[in-house]
């Protein structure tokens, strides 16, 4: 059980989670700052933040190596599709703060997930 607590996947998911829902929240809260404020955005932080919680508490390392992956790989599309104009910059309408922070938040999940134990099992 000490394992979780050193491993990299775990430690970075216990902080980035609340910092998603956090930031959804404020969303709605702060319409009016650097970063969007759209609905579909905030809510895509809440969910994906709340998803990531469980994934903490029930300690599934693999599918929080996963989700710590792939969410980069998202953050990632998502500075991508804000510059390309792709889906789904309409609904969540995002600032040039949003793209910086996908691309820096997106890499360093990207780089954390792929260096991190592939030994864990569940």
């Amino acid at each position: 059980m000490e394992a979780f607590k050193t491993d990299l996947n775990y430690r970075v998911l216990t902080i980035f989670a609340p910092v998603l829902i956090l930031a959804g929240v404020l969303g709605f809260v702060l319409p009016d700052g650097p970063m969007s404020s759209a609905p579909a955005y905030n809510i895509f932080h809440i969910v994906f933040g709340a998803l990531g919680g469980v994934l903490v508490l029930v300690r599934r390392m693999h599918s929080i190596r996963t989700f710590n992956l792939a969410f980069g790989l998202i953050d990632l599309y998502q500075a991508l599709a804000s510059f390309l104009g792709l889906f789904p910059q309409e609904y969540f309408r995002w600032k040039t703060a949003d793209d910086v922070l996908h691309v820096v938040i997106g890499a360093a999940l990207v780089a954390v997930g792929l260096a991190g134990r592939r030994d864990w099992r569940g």
